[in-house]
């Protein structure tokens, strides 16, 4: 392959990403080709040393959005982070879906958790109102109760989803270290 085929195949996977980084990342590549052919390489020699476009694109993709959910911890940046990451391998496949969608499920639970107790009162009101005289002062002091606990759980589970992105952008980064075959 080319010169001229290599970019243009690159180009083509990098299509996701702004023009402006696009070219950035595609001038790079041509320094690549004009310093190789300087030592005296051929184009087909460089860009079987570049390797696959496809593989190539698949690991600055996955960079790009690692970067992008560290500036902003948005729910589609951690989403479009883990995607990119099980692209780089059919094996993250594993080693990435199954845990995040096994400790997003919990989390996602102790947030309902922590909400329904929160406003556990207001059923226990509109209770009282829709169904009158099964009002028990002994049920409205259990809902407060359980809305107390339901707030301080809410707030737990404020910081362990925050603890779970900051664990999750880590293991995302290694991940791509080891498919990039470093340590």
């Amino acid at each position: 392959m080319n010169k001229r085929e290599f970019l243009l195949e690159l180009e083509r996977y990098l299509r996701s990403l702004s023009t402006v980084e696009k070219n950035d990342i595609l001038q790079d590549y041509e320094e690549h080709f004009t310093f190789g052919i300087e030592e005296g390489k051929s184009e087909e020699e460089i860009s079987a040393a570049l390797g696959s476009p496809k593989q190539l694109a698949r690991e600055i993709l996955a960079d790009y959005h690692i970067e992008k959910m560290e500036t902003s911890k948005s729910t589609g940046n951690v989403f479009r982070a883990v995607w990119s990451v099980i692209g780089l391998g059919f094996i993250n496949l594993i080693l990435v879906l199954g845990p995040f969608l096994t400790v997003v499920s919990l989390i996602f639970a102790g947030w309902i958790l922590g909400i329904s107790f929160t406003l556990s009162p207001i059923l226990v009101l509109l209770n009282a109102l829709f169904n009158i005289g099964t009002f028990e002062w002994f049920d409205l002091f259990f809902s407060l109760t359980l809305s107390g606990l339901g707030i301080f759980l809410s707030m737990g589970m404020y910081y362990v989803s925050l603890g779970f992105i900051n664990l999750l952008l880590r293991y995302l980064k290694y991940n791509i270290s080891i498919v990039k075959g470093g340590k």
